[in-house]
C-alpha cells in the first residue's frame, strides 16, 4: 500500500511537472516589424541613433569610397540587438565596422505583439562616404 501511494505521489508530481514545462515554453519567433503593433526603437528615436552611428562608425581611408552598408540584426525582446548579418558590403571592412558600431549600441525599446515585447527582424541601411 505504502509503495501504490509513494507510485501514486510520484506520478501526479511528474505530471505537475511537465505540465509546467509545457506551459513555460517561450516564444522564440523572429517577427517583421509590419507585423507588430508597437516597432522596435532606439531609445530617444531615430535621429538619435544615426548620430549615434555616424559618431561611431570609422570610415575606411579609401578614396572615393561612396555606397550603401546593409545590416541585418534582431531586437531581442529585451532591447538588446543579436544576429548581426552583412547583407550588402562595399569592402574595405564597412560590413565588419557596421557590426562593430551596432555592438556598441545601448538596448532598444523592443517590439510589441499583442501587448508582449517579441524578437523582431531589422534592417538598416547605413551611407558610407569616403574622402573624395
Amino acid at each position: 500500500m505504502q509503495n501504490f501511494l509513494f507510485l501514486a505521489i510520484a506520478l501526479f508530481a511528474f505530471q505537475m511537472v511537465s505540465a509546467q514545462e509545457s506551459t513555460n515554453v517561450q516564444d522564440e519567433t523572429i517577427y517583421y516589424t509590419a507585423d507588430l503593433e508597437v516597432r522596435p526603437e532606439f531609445y530617444g528615436g531615430m535621429a538619435i541613433f544615426i548620430k549615434f552611428i555616424g559618431t561611431n562608425y570609422q570610415v575606411p581611408d579609401v578614396k572615393n569610397l561612396n555606397g550603401k552598408v546593409l545590416v541585418t540584426f534582431v531586437v531581442e525582446k529585451d532591447g538588446s540587438l543579436t544576429n548581426f548579418k552583412v547583407r550588402k558590403d562595399l569592402g574595405y571592412g564597412t560590413g565588419d565596422e557596421a557590426i562593430r558600431v551596432l555592438k556598441l549600441s545601448p538596448k532598444w525599446k523592443p517590439g510589441v505583439l499583442n501587448g508582449k515585447n517579441v524578437r523582431c527582424a531589422y534592417s538598416l541601411p547605413i551611407n558610407v562616404m569616403g574622402k573624395l
